[in-house]
């Protein structure tokens, strides 16, 4: 199963960031005319949230470039063997895969009201149907689950690491997320919160 995994995983890569972050930005650029990316890089606690989501990124794509194309270096992020079973791994895979389509399907039902951070120049949609209505965050409920996946399909530190800290900055991420959209959209948000659980 490894050497499959050094192919699926990179095409994995490619087709996640390709379909959550490349075409959902530019169908939303090119409807709206605004740019969903609004991470900023300013030296506050919300902008270095997003300086530390770039690296974490980074980190994974740095583990699967070392697993499939660089073998020989791979042991040095300290796999972890015991857990290196097929089982575990297929189980991975699935987790991967059910993780791009449903950010997918989340992404095309908040429309134009997609974006990559908070928006606080341009009034967005608060979005109530479909996987919404199961989760207050399903976009982030998808990325959870694709770094559980990359961690059972290839445990190492790394992607341990990458799965710890991707969690805790997506906790804090959604409660800054949902601060804004409380003040945006005051008791109607109120009463989404009250009807939708924060995860699932």
């Amino acid at each position: 199963m490894e050497e499959s995994l050094r192919i699926i995983l990179p095409v994995y890569l490619v087709v996640y960031l390709g379909i959550a972050f490349i075409w959902r930005s530019v169908v939303v650029y090119r409807t709206t005319g605004i740019n969903p990316y609004v991470l900023g890089r300013n030296d506050n606690a919300y902008d270095y949230i997003g300086v530390v989501f770039r690296l974490t990124f980074l980190a994974v794509i740095g583990v699967i470039v070392l697993f499939s194309a660089f073998s020989d270096f791979y042991n040095y992020v300290a796999p972890i063997n015991w857990l290196e079973i097929n089982f575990i791994r297929w189980f991975g895979l699935v987790l991967l895969i059910g993780s791009l389509i449903w950010t997918a399907i989340a992404q095309i039902q908040m429309g134009t009201s997609w974006r990559i951070g908070i928006d606080k120049k341009n009034r967005t949609e608060l979005i109530e149907k479909g996987l919404f209505t199961v989760s207050r965050n399903p976009i982030f409920l998808g990325m959870r689950l694709a770094l559980i996946g990359f961690f059972l399909t290839i445990p190492n530190a790394i992607t341990l690491l990458t799965m710890v800290l991707g969690d805790v900055l997506m906790q804090i991420q959604v409660r800054l997320e949902e601060e804004h959209l409380r003040k945006l959209h005051g008791k109607k948000y109120e009463e989404f919160c009250r009807n939708v659980r924060r995860w699932i």
